[in-house]
């Protein structure tokens, strides 16, 4: 096995990672049927999930997570930090696209820069 292949599965996994965010937001996020819906049936799951996301979003607990995640890999030598740096990307990804990015962008570059150091 290459030692390439995991940044080349990362560089394949990233583009549908963050569509799949794009479509989170634009669906659920900022679709105006589910205003109506979710006041007349909050109970739906659907509205549930954008109801915590909602509060995610709110107390920026995505890009701090990716934050925190992401400096930490920083400072973990090998295969740890490594894994670490990927959780920091895959919650930074979300959390640029749904509304955090002044803080998200940070953690993004910190992972991607950890993923490439040997």
């Amino acid at each position: 096995m290459s030692s390439r292949l995991p940044l080349i599965v990362l560089l394949l996994f990233l583009p549908f990672w963050l569509a799949a965010s794009y479509g989170l937001r634009f669906a659920l996020m900022e679709d105006g049927q589910w205003v109506g819906l979710c006041v007349e049936q909050a109970q739906r799951w659907e509205c549930q999930l954008r109801a915590g996301l909602g509060l995610m979003i709110h107390f920026r607990l995505l890009a701090w997570s990716a934050l925190a995640a992401a400096l930490a890999a920083f400072l973990l030598p090998g295969r740890a930090g490594w894994r670490l740096a990927l959780a920091g990307l895959c919650l930074g990804i979300p959390a640029l696209v749904l509304y955090t990015a002044s803080l998200a962008v940070f953690a993004v570059v910190i992972a991607g820069l950890r993923l490439v150091r040997r």
